[in-house]
């Protein structure tokens, strides 16, 4: 995982003990947290609606037939906030209350689907999901030449056992055969195929 990405993860429950110390120094700890516990609950009752909302576009879509990608982007969406919200703290209910309303879910939605979700699927399917698949020719021949060259001198050619070239004549191509006669009785061991 990237340093910038933990980073970021540690100092959103770091402004959270910060502003909620600030908050309980200037309007004291039972009104902080009440405040606390009613953005929770508003945050969490706003989420279940909003996934119950989900949940019934998600069946409508797979009753015609279509696939529910954006409604199980906002479930999976949903699924967070709701994690965000059941952790004490008032930054991370605003983070929730962020993903769980549609206005602002939609952005986010979509930043995550072009930036997270396309890349990992064609990281897994090699670009087969999303058309991004590689056609025609060799893949980095940007020097010129012949890439079958390129591909023989790495792969089967130089230093290879085997490799060097062969010449065969006619008479390499006549074999005996000492031992076994014939179907048909014939002793005959020279043949030529």
């Amino acid at each position: 995982m990237d340093l910038r990405v933990i980073g970021v993860l540690l100092l959103v429950p770091l402004l959270d003990i910060m502003l909620l110390v600030v908050l309980a120094t200037q309007l004291g700890g039972v009104v902080t947290v009440a405040l606390v516990v009613l953005t929770a609950l508003i945050g969490l009752l706003l989420a279940r609606a909003e996934g119950r909302h989900t949940l019934q576009r998600l069946q409508r879509k797979l009753a015609q037939g279509e696939p529910p990608t954006d409604e199980l982007l906002d479930a999976a969406l949903l699924l967070v906030a709701g994690v965000l919200m059941l952790t004490p703290g008032l930054v991370t209910d605003l983070l929730g209350l962020l993903l769980v309303l549609p206005p602002t879910r939609y952005p986010i939605r979509v930043f995550t689907k072009r930036y997270v979700v396309k890349p990992y699927i064609d990281a897994q399917t090699g670009g087969f999901a999303s058309g991004n698949v590689y056609i025609g020719g060799f893949p980095n021949d940007d020097e010129g030449g012949d890439p079958g060259e390129e591909f023989f001198r790495q792969g089967m050619g130089e230093g290879r056992p085997g490799s060097e070239p062969v010449d065969i004549d006619e008479e390499a191509y006549e074999f005996t055969d000492t031992d076994e006669p014939d179907d048909d009785g014939d002793d005959s061991t020279d043949r030529r195929a």
